[in-house]
């Protein structure tokens, strides 16, 4: 009997040895996370400074959302946090190759200018706006509600960056400029006659009257080979990324230093006044997948292109 019992424990023992060497074959090591220097990025910082977390992720940050998307199609990432018409884009190039996790941030856009008066969209009529690039997705947005509420006689005057806008601000308070976060803080900041005198998320909100849509900056796509090989490590990522967004709200000084520190913007004074207008958030699930198809739609109506040429199907969601 005992030497049956030795043999028994000998093939225990074996097949625990055999189990964790499955185990540690399957694991990949840190998963690799890119993200786009900006808001969208800005939800990650407690995260990437959690050192019991943090070494569950290798983090890389870049200022152009062409270098994520070149990442993902190489399979040098395993999840991005890119623009939302990007991610449609990427879906569309690599043949549904990603899926959408979550949506990262909401609209960092706000109508900047010294005219206090200037604060609803009918008060654009007969006016020029500043905004960076044509067919770009502030430039999309804006000419939706500039639809969506009717406005008409307005000139848009294209900037090739956000630097621009904030200069002809500077030069004449007067003007009016759409700008993004943080940008709109740092000129409101450098100029005390300048304010936001509109949030273009709350008033898209208005415009879609509670169907769902939301106005939608980042989402955080994931390669959908990754998904199926390791769920799990999507969805501890996921609620990783919620508890560092919400970290970041709800210490807007503390997640302004860190900020500053990851280099996404210059000056804490700015980073602590527009983490709380950046609408930093982890949306999931099927709100993420109303809010998202609803942005992409618009885009689509629009412009084609924009999104890729088509919407995406059913499995760009993952819900």
């Amino acid at each position: 009997m005992k030497k049956k019992k030795w043999i028994l424990l000998g093939i225990l023992a074996l097949l625990a040895g055999v189990l964790a060497g499955c185990a540690r074959e399957e694991s990949q090591g840190p998963v690799r996370v890119g993200a786009l220097k900006g808001p969208t990025s800005m939800g990650l910082v407690f995260l990437m400074n959690d050192e019991e977390r943090k070494e569950n992720y290798e983090f890389t940050m870049v200022t152009a959302a062409d270098e994520l998307m070149t990442q993902m199609v190489k399979g040098e990432l395993d999840i991005a946090l890119i623009p939302a018409n990007t991610a449609a884009i990427l879906y569309q190039k690599t043949e549904g190759k990603i899926a959408a996790a979550d949506i990262n941030t909401l609209g960092v856009l706000y109508m900047v200018t010294g005219d206090a008066g200037i604060d609803r969209m009918e008060k654009l009529a007969g006016k020029t706006v500043y905004l960076t690039g044509k067919g770009t997705t502030p430039d999309y947005a804006l000419q939706y509600l500039l639809d969506a509420y009717k406005v008409t006689g307005v000139t848009l005057e294209y900037k090739s960056e956000a630097a621009e806008v904030a200069a002809v601000l500077q030069s004449d308070p007067s003007a009016v400029g759409l700008l993004p976060q943080p940008f709109a803080t740092a000129a409101c900041l450098q100029n005390e006659n300048l304010q936001m005198t509109m949030d273009l998320t709350k008033i898209w909100d208005q415009a879609q009257q509670g169907n769902g849509s939301r106005l939608v900056t980042g989402v955080t796509v994931v390669s959908r080979s990754f998904l199926k090989e390791h769920p799990d490590q999507v969805r501890a990522f996921l609620e990783d990324h919620k508890a560092s967004a919400d970290q970041i709200n709800g210490d807007p000084d503390g997640g302004a230093a860190l900020v500053v520190a990851a280099g996404i913007v210059e000056k804490e004074p700015i980073a602590r006044q527009a983490i709380p207008r950046c609408n930093i958030t982890c949306i999931t699930g099927e709100e993420m997948k109303t809010a998202l198809e609803g942005y992409l739609e618009t885009l689509y109506e629009l412009n084609p292109e924009s999104v890729g040429g088509s919407l995406p199907q059913e499995d760009f969601y993952f819900v």
